[in-house]
Formats: structure tokens, C-alpha cells, sequence
């Protein structure tokens, strides 16, 4: 007898519920496209529906990021999510839920760096320019948020991508810069 596709859309957003909670930070449409495409869960099309569906039932919460003129989404488990997973948990198959498990394993360190350096733009129609933010998180407490205002395109490019590539290093010289004493002069 073939699984109708009310179970399977109920199976695919726990499926997407547990991965997320079981990563323990907000995953990008990327990163969750990335698992369940390659682990061949559902297809691109089906994926957002389910996604779309999950945020219409307040199942999750999304939120936009900007990035070198990409708009990138990511999504967090809601109060409602949590519920209705820890309702439903034992309804996913075991064997899903190791795959998920140790794909969390696998990846989590990755996620959790791409969650760690922040970079984003939004551009700032009433002063026609752009405000850059730029942070470094850890243990979801900022270590530092930089917000810079640009006048152009160009600009933003280059600030997102100096950031991304060496944000370390540019922490550490402004803490520097911030506690030497007499540094301003």
C-alpha cells in the first residue's frame, strides 16, 4: 500500500524539525537543502513547500540575512516546533534519526563557524546608503557587532569579504587598537 502524501509531509517536516533542533543553532535554507538532498529525503520542489508550510503553521521562524547579494534565510525551531516534535519524535525511523545524528556529528563544527562570523547589508533607503553589519558570536553571546555605514556597493563588497575571510584578525586588532593605552593618539 503507497504512503499517502499527508503522512509524507508530516514525516518530512519532523525530519526537518529533528535536524534542526538536533543541530542546536539556526541552519540556512542551504544547509538544510544540503542534507536533505543529499541524503535523498525529498527534492528541491518538495523541500520548499514543506519549508513554506512549517512557517506558515509557526513550526519554525525565518530569518533574512544579506551576504555579497545573497539573500540567504535561516531557519530556527519554534515553541510550537519543539512541541510537536517532542510529541512525534518516536514516529521518526530510527534509522533516520541516526543519519541525522551523524550528520549533525559531521557538520556541526562547520555550521556552527558559519553561525560564529556574521556579515550582512542593509541597504538604508531614507540615507541612500547601505549599513553593514559585522559580528563574531560565540556560545550565541557577541564578542563583538560592528555596524557601518557605506555609500556604496563597492564598499559593502569589499567589508563583507575582508570580514568573512579574515574576521579573527580583524578582532584582535581592534581589541588592540581599544585597550593600549594612549592608541588614539
Amino acid at each position: 500500500m503507497p504512503i499517502s502524501l499527508e503522512y509524507k509531509d508530516v514525516e518530512n517536516k519532523l525530519l526537518i524539525l529533528y535536524l534542526i533542533n538536533r543541530m542546536e543553532l539556526s541552519m540556512s535554507n542551504a544547509q538544510v537543502t544540503d542534507f536533505v538532498i543529499t541524503k535523498d529525503f525529498m527534492n528541491h520542489l518538495t523541500l520548499g513547500q514543506v519549508l513554506a508550510d512549517m512557517l506558515d503553521q509557526n513550526l519554525l521562524e525565518a530569518t533574512q540575512e544579506n551576504a555579497l547579494d545573497v539573500k540567504s534565510t535561516r531557519y530556527t525551531i519554534t515553541n510550537k516546533g519543539l512541541t510537536s516534535l517532542e510529541y512525534f519524535e518516536n514516529h521518526i525511523p530510527r534509522t533516520v534519526r541516526s543519519l541525522i545524528n551523524q550528520y549533525v556529528e559531521d557538520k556541526r563544527g562547520e555550521i556552527k563557524r558559519d553561525y560564529e562570523i556574521s556579515a550582512n547589508y542593509f541597504p538604508d533607503a531614507e540615507n541612500n546608503d547601505f549599513q553593514v553589519k559585522c559580528g563574531i558570536y560565540e556560545d550565541k553571546r557577541a564578542l563583538i557587532e560592528l555596524s557601518i555605514s557605506v555609500d556604496t556597493r563597492e564598499q559593502v563588497k569589499l567589508i563583507l569579504a575582508n570580514w568573512r575571510s579574515d574576521a579573527s584578525v580583524l578582532y584582535e586588532r581592534i581589541i588592540a587598537a581599544v585597550t593600549t593605552p594612549g592608541s588614539s593618539r
